[in-house]
């Protein structure tokens, strides 16, 4: 067993074309440190429909430059055999560690596949890169990113010429293509030939953002802004210029990107402490609202104050806000969301006679709904123009929200204001999540067998009247890791991540609220049932 893994390891290194990963290698072989080599050589990082995401590092079980180049030379087969032998292929990046590297990795082996490959002119928003594939014509588009995840990961999204992100049966296909690599020699990557495009795509992209206001909208509401060390920031304030709104105040400590994110445990402004900053900024200048970036900004947080003080909206209120903005503005279409979204949106697009659908979670998924108008997923995400971005965007969103925020600041009103409105008109529908992040995965696997083999009758004193083991399926939705109960009043979802060493929960609660006044009452008791469900299930689930 030892010498096995001394040798793979030697063999990984003699390929290895990054001497930082190289050296890496080489003292863990030296030093004979067979648990950490083990760790890095157990497998192999698995391309799925999120792609790849992982901890930078040297060998198969890491992010490094020679998984890169086998994924994209996996991904060139799958391309060339599905006839797409002298498409372009466009790659983005962030403004992670290794990001240009990888770009410049997966522009070679496109090039010498065949390919054509266009790479964006610097670490833009993932929102960009979406746009940029249908804008130009491609057959498939590459995304460096490990969007919110902590500073020592990074990723690779894949994404087809609609310009949404890949699902079932390609993953497996490119996966298979990427398994079929034997070794990186077999693998051409000339020096040039590939195209390093202009400032004509952003442009392109600034330009249709226009299509997501209203002609003559007010553009009154003030905001702070924070990228989250992330490359949202110029793009942001280009489109409020474009728009008209005032210029965003900015959170200087996080406005510039910076792959360690010194500022935040984790840069995702749902963690705890990641906005501290933003509501500090927002303290000193009182706006209307504060928005959030995460780091490859294809997601939106929004914060409004509250009797004095200031907090997050969830992504669900948010979800609701904007498509109550959108309907009052006559939008036509369908509405969706993932499962694990709030069901508000489905009573808000029945009561306008908007076709509705559920999807898996991702926006892989919600991007593929015919006749999409309007997608959102509770983890911050906005499709606000799908025929602009088939995917999340949080510039979009962004100025979406706070057109909102400027027409009822001419009204008198805010966000909490329409909030309230919606819970008397279709009831208080309180979310919630129960996450854990684990560092053994076996955790995760033994909370969902334990639920399977044991699962809870009733929560919150509320009785399951509907148990779906949805790795069977629905009449409507595939096959995934994952279990919904419904309950009386209440559902709750569990899944594991896909994205991060995660257990997530999924709560929501719906009280009726017969009118305003009434309204304290109903966010006692969801309240309340929420703490409730949340302990139960953590009992039942055994974390």
């Amino acid at each position: 067993m030892h010498d096995d893994l001394i040798a793979r390891a030697t063999a990984w290194l003699a390929e290895d074309p990054d001497t930082e990963t190289r050296d890496e290698l080489a003292k863990l072989i030296e030093a004979g440190d067979v648990t950490e080599l083990a760790a890095r050589f157990s497998g192999t990082l698995q391309f799925g429909t999120a792609g790849l995401r992982g901890e930078l590092g040297a060998g198969p079980m890491r992010m490094n430059r020679s998984v890169v180049i086998r994924a994209a030379a996996g991904l060139a087969a799958y391309l060339k055999g599905k006839g797409r032998t002298d498409g372009l292929v466009v790659v983005g990046y962030d403004a992670r560690h290794k990001s240009a590297d990888f770009a410049r990795d997966t522009a070679a082996v496109m090039t010498g596949a065949g390919l054509r490959a266009a790479v964006l002119p610097h670490p833009l928003p993932t929102p960009v890169l979406a746009y940029a594939i249908r804008h130009l014509g491609a057959v498939a588009g590459v995304e460096v990113t490990a969007s919110h995840n902590p500073p020592r990961d990074n990723g690779y999204k894949v994404y087809l010429g609609d310009g949404s992100q890949i699902v079932p049966p390609a993953d497996a296909e490119i996966a298979a293509e990427i398994d079929a690599v034997r070794s990186l020699g077999d693998v051409p990557r000339p020096d040039a030939g590939w195209e390093i495009l202009d400032g004509a795509v952003l442009d392109a992209y600034l330009a249709r953002t226009d299509a997501v206001l209203a002609e003559g909208s007010p553009r009154t509401a003030r905001t702070v802004y924070t990228a989250m060390h992330g490359v949202g920031k110029d793009v942001l304030l280009a489109a409020f210029a474009r728009a008209g709104f005032p210029e965003p105040v900015l959170v200087a400590e996080q406005a510039e990107p910076d792959p360690d994110f010194p500022t935040v445990a984790f840069p995702n402004p749902e963690e705890p402490g990641a906005m501290d900053l933003a509501f500090a900024r927002a303290r000193e200048t009182d706006p209307d609202l504060i928005i959030a970036n995460d780091p490859d900004a294809d997601r939106c947080a929004v914060a409004v104050k509250e009797s004095g003080e200031w907090r997050m909206l969830r992504g669900d209120e948010v979800g609701a806000l904007l498509a109550a903005h959108l309907v009052r503005r006559g939008a036509q279409g369908t509405f969706a969301e993932s499962i694990v979204s709030s069901s508000l949106l489905g009573r808000i697009a029945e009561k306008a006679n908007l076709p509705y659908e559920e999807t898996l979670t991702g926006f892989k998924w919600i991007a593929r709904v015919e006749g999409l108008r309007y997608g959102y997923e509770e983890a911050l995400g906005y499709c606000v123009d799908p025929d602009g971005v088939r995917d999340k965007d949080g510039i979009t969103a962004a100025l979406l929200i706070t057109e909102l925020a400027s027409e009822l600041k001419e009204q008198g009103r805010t966000l909490l204001d329409l909030l309230d409105d919606l819970a008397v008109e279709h009831g208080l529908h309180a979310t919630d999540q129960l996450a854990v992040r684990v560092e053994d995965l076996s955790v995760i696997a033994d909370a969902m067998r334990r639920l399977r083999e044991q699962p809870p009758t009733e929560l919150a004193g509320l009785a399951i009247t509907k148990a779906e083991d949805l790795t069977k399926g629905t009449d409507k939705l595939p096959p995934t890791d994952g279990l919904r109960y419904i309950l009386d009043g209440a559902r709750v979802i569990v899944r594991p991540s896909g994205t991060e060493p995660k257990l997530k929960c999924y709560l929501e609660v719906v009280v009726p609220v017969a009118a305003h006044a009434d309204l304290p009452t109903a966010h006692a008791k969801a309240t309340d049932l929420l703490t409730t469900i949340k302990r139960d299930l953590s009992a039942a689930a055994g974390i």
